[in-house]
């Protein structure tokens, strides 16, 4: 066979996946910084699950998105939203096309590993006040260790009233901190499994050392540490029982790497995602041929449980009150619906080669990562999207443009995970895992491609202006 036909033959034949810098026009460049400018102000503003979901508000209002309330009068264009309990948010953009023909949707999740406070979080040792924690979704316990925290949250008074806290979230505030051993005294913590050698129970936020009244009072520190809560929030100890506080890196999201052609931040997993998922939805500019749905869940990490969870009645409630307007069953609805469960997936790290299998990872750089199934353990816990809802994706993206690749979480037997693809699937809806590649998921610090970012929102915004 002559070399030139060999060539065509392979190019025709065979898979060749390319950097997606090798296929993103040039002129896009410019719009991928922008969105991942918008991106990294959009996680500085969202560090957790409540203030992500009142800065997705934000950013729908002001695209002309109003407060669904039941009954009210939806027509094709119209932008409705609903926050369930200011922890969840689901958007719709009514379409064209009755809502018996299904709709087009993309779910996401907007909370991310951290530390909670347990409900006694405070106390006092050797003249050292402290902030006990229970920490939340699946983290590495060592790596939460002498990082600059701060602490968001909300405080439930008995009256009613709401307190927002805020302790390190500004210019100039206080950090909170976790100790760990000096090198000096650690020989017998070097000699553990790495998931042991930080207990849970040892995860304590330092809060103070300086003491009121006299030297011979107990508790002087603890007092001196509620004193200065009290003035600044009105409460008191009692009131942490009723109280929602998270610990998460004091830190903001910045570019990484000398081409600056990556960003560092905390909470990518999901938000990566949501915001690509939203900014999508908002960015339409002509009204869609199906009714448009973006869902930002919370309590993904630890299994999407919970009123504000993807498994709550909140979501069906949210739709089957779209559809009653136009005398649809929900059922009808779901059946011709099609999901794209927009959550990262690990990209290939070749510091770590062992772990991965490399023909079914995902790459930076290769755009937005379909994964045909997760779970573990003979893909336990994974939705498993049939070989038609995947060409469709195929047939999606590549109408639109978009850098695309598919992967599996790492090596078979080498761990796994899930998303929220299994509930939209359960549903009778069906779904694909979507998301961008990310290195040292779940750390306190995690690092994506601008490139991966960009791709994933014109693949969100492909799934929306679907017309079948």
């Amino acid at each position: 066979m002559e070399k030139s036909a060999y060539k065509e033959l392979k190019e025709k034949l065979l898979t060749r996946k390319k950097n997606g810098y090798d296929l993103i026009a040039q002129e896009e460049l410019s719009a991928m910084e922008d969105y991942c400018t918008g991106y990294k102000a959009f996680l500085d503003a969202g560090r957790t699950e409540r203030l992500c979901a009142k800065e997705a508000v934000r950013l729908a209002e002001q695209a002309g998105y109003q407060p669904y309330t039941r009954g009210m009068t939806l027509n094709p264009g119209g932008k409705v939203y609903v926050c369930n309990r200011g922890k969840a948010l689901m958007l719709a953009r009514i379409g064209q096309k009755p809502l018996s023909e299904g709709i087009q949707l993309a779910a996401a999740h907007i909370d991310s590993p951290r530390l909670d406070l347990k409900p006694n979080p405070l106390y006092e040792e050797s003249e050292l006040a402290y902030f006990k924690t229970h920490y939340y979704g699946g983290i590495r316990k060592y790596q939460w260790v002498t990082l600059p925290l701060a602490l968001y949250g909300v405080v439930a008074m008995k009256d009613g009233r709401k307190i927002e806290v805020n302790i390190g979230g500004e210019a100039g505030d206080p950090r909170l901190v976790i100790t760990d051993l000096l090198p000096h005294l650690g020989a017998a913590q070097n000699k553990k499994p790495l998931a042991e050698a930080v207990p849970g129970e040892t995860l304590n936020l330092l809060l103070g050392s300086r003491p009121i009244g006299g030297e011979d009072e107990s508790g002087r520190v603890k007092l001196a540490v509620m004193q200065l809560l009290h003035e600044k929030y009105g409460i008191t100890e009692d009131d942490f029982n009723s109280a929602e506080l998270e610990a998460v890196p004091a830190v903001d999201a910045c570019d990484i790497g000398l081409d600056r052609s990556l960003i560092g931040a905390y909470g990518h997993d999901d938000r990566v995602c949501a915001y690509a998922a939203l900014k999508a939805l908002l960015d339409l500019e002509e009204v869609p041929q199906k009714t448009a749905v973006c869902i930002l869940a919370d309590k993904e990490e630890i299994g999407s449980d919970g009123v504000t969870g993807m498994q709550s009645a909140a979501f069906d409630t949210f739709i089957e009150d779209l559809c009653a307007a136009q005398d649809v069953p929900l059922r009808a609805c779901f059946e011709k619906s099609f999901c794209l469960s927009a959550d990262v997936t690990a990209a290939y790290d070749p510091n770590y080669p062992d772990v991965f299998e490399k023909r079914n990872e995902s790459y930076l750089n290769y755009g937005i990562g379909l994964c045909k199934y997760t779970g573990a353990r003979g893909k336990s816990g994974a939705s498993d999207a049939d070989a038609e809802t995947v060409a469709y994706v195929r047939r999606l993206f590549d109408e639109a443009g978009v850098i695309w690749q598919i992967s599996e979480l790492g090596k078979v037997d080498a761990g796994g995970g899930g998303t929220v693809a299994m509930y939209m699937a359960n549903r009778n809806i069906n779904t694909l895992d979507a998301g961008v590649p990310v290195l040292s998921m779940h750390a306190p610090f995690e690092t994506v491609s601008k490139l991966d970012c960009y791709e994933t929102y014109k693949g969100m915004k492909a799934v929306f202006q679907a017309a079948q």
